[in-house]
């Protein structure tokens, strides 16, 4: 191999290395939506805050995805069906029970928001809130007591 296509070579593989090295600091946020509004736009906004963001919308595979990926907190919409379910089994399984919940929505459903708070939800807040101050609340979802 020539000057060149080594040089080339070594180019890529110092720019692969930083790219992978960028992944690795970038935090994962595990988002749980059914909804297209305000999930799509939650995650929009992770990604502009630097996290790398993984969605599901099948609640029943929230503990096992969380296993595989080790994400730094899961973000959950009080909408999805067996949310609430989903996040008790994540809070009482020990490799995912330390995991922050924020969980969102449920404006209008009392009766929802007093059951996530039960499973395990860290925060709760509205639609609203959670696009609108994003920043604030992963900054107090994430806060160590």
């Amino acid at each position: 191999m020539g000057g060149e296509g080594q040089q080339r070579l070594i180019v890529f593989a110092i720019q692969g290395g930083l790219l992978q090295a960028a992944r690795m600091t970038q935090p994962l946020a595990l988002v749980l939506y059914e909804k297209l509004l305000p999930g799509s736009q939650l995650v929009n906004r992770l990604q502009d805050l630097n996290y790398r963001v993984q969605t599901l919308s099948d609640a029943n595979r929230l503990v096992e995805c969380a296993e595989q990926t080790k994400p730094m907190l899961v973000l959950a919409d009080l909408e999805t069906k067996d949310m609430c379910a989903a996040v008790g089994k994540l809070k009482k399984n020990p490799t995912t029970q330390h995991l922050p919940v924020l969980a969102f929505g449920g404006d209008s459903k009392p009766e929802l928001q007093a059951e996530v708070q039960k499973a395990g939800a860290t925060l709760l807040v509205s639609d609203a809130a959670v696009l609108n101050h994003l920043p604030e609340c992963l900054e107090q979802v994430l806060r160590i007591e």
